[in-house]
């Protein structure tokens, strides 16, 4: 599986991509380092925030001049400050993620956006993969030297435990996972909204899991655990198979949408931007960069 992904190429494309393309970085306020992004308070940048009464020691250049001749009072024009966010990555790195090479490359493609977007910004950028309760953090020498961890051999297939991961105070917090784990949603949100964090969620996924052609006698195997059976799949069985899809992904929608969270799901098929423009651009978790 690995060795049919170009990560060389994969961020090449995601470069391009980040001059077009970005985070939803300028529809909130944030706090941060000096940067590029409207933050909470007051600073040098040229949108207009607010007045306040001069003060010996002000700089004169910043007395509001039409604002005196309406009131005769000296006003000092305070503008918002920007700042560079702090955004956490988090990558799933079940083994759903590699269902296949599509999949896998798309998974891939949302990590380096995310980044490319990030640094674009000036952003304090951390990226962890999240291996069940196990979280490495990837510094960023490793990303740009393609040294990544391989996903596990098995696993439970349980929830990736997101509180093993070292959110930041007030972080764009991006989780890249598939969902495909069973669990009330609500449960495994709440740490996204916690220390004044703002959830996203990009869920890559495969038409082949989505939308399988299943028949007859087959032998399934659990891609996480390894588990065979066999199994005789009918047309009914099929039928119920993608009505329980479709319900797991309303209940994530419903979650995500009670905890004020973006959830923006991306096929794997077809080319890197026709796939954000499907969904993702369309619900706010990525913007153009002209918008």
């Amino acid at each position: 599986m690995y060795e049919h992904v170009d990560l060389n190429a994969i961020h090449t494309r995601m470069h391009a991509a980040a001059r077009h393309l970005r985070l939803p970085m300028h529809r909130r306020v944030w706090q941060g380092r000096t940067g590029h992004v409207l933050g909470v308070g007051t600073g040098s940048s040229i949108e207009f925030q607010d007045h306040r009464p001069y003060a010996p020691g002000d700089d004169p250049r910043q007395i509001d001049w039409r604002a005196y001749a309406r009131t005769e009072h000296y006003l000092m024009k305070m503008h918002r400050e920007e700042v560079s966010p702090r955004v956490d990555v988090v990558l799933d790195a079940s083994r759903s993620m590699v269902f296949d090479v599509s999949k896998w490359t798309r998974t891939l493609e949302l990590l380096y956006f995310a980044v490319e977007s990030a640094n674009a910004l000036g952003s304090a950028l951390r990226c962890t993969f999240l291996d069940g309760h196990n979280a490495h953090e990837l510094p960023a020498a490793s990303l740009l030297a393609y040294q990544l961890p391989v996903p596990p051999e098995n696993d439970s297939g349980s929830a990736p435990d997101l509180n093993a991961v070292r959110w930041r105070y007030g972080s764009l917090r991006i989780v890249i996972s598939d969902l495909l784990f069973p669990g009330e949603p609500g449960a495994w949100l709440t740490v996204l909204g916690t220390a004044k964090g703002h959830g996203m969620l990009l869920a890559p996924y495969s038409l082949t899991e989505a939308d399988p052609a299943w028949s007859g006698n087959l032998r399934l195997a659990d891609c996480e655990t390894r588990t065979e059976r066999k199994q005789r799949v009918s047309p009914e069985l099929l039928a119920r198979y993608r009505q329980q899809y479709t319900r797991h992904f309303a209940l994530w929608q419903d979650a995500c949408a009670r905890y004020a969270l973006l959830l923006a799901r991306v096929p794997s098929n077809g080319p890197f931007d026709h796939a954000l423009q499907e969904e993702a651009v369309r619900v706010g978790a990525v913007e153009l960069c002209n918008s």
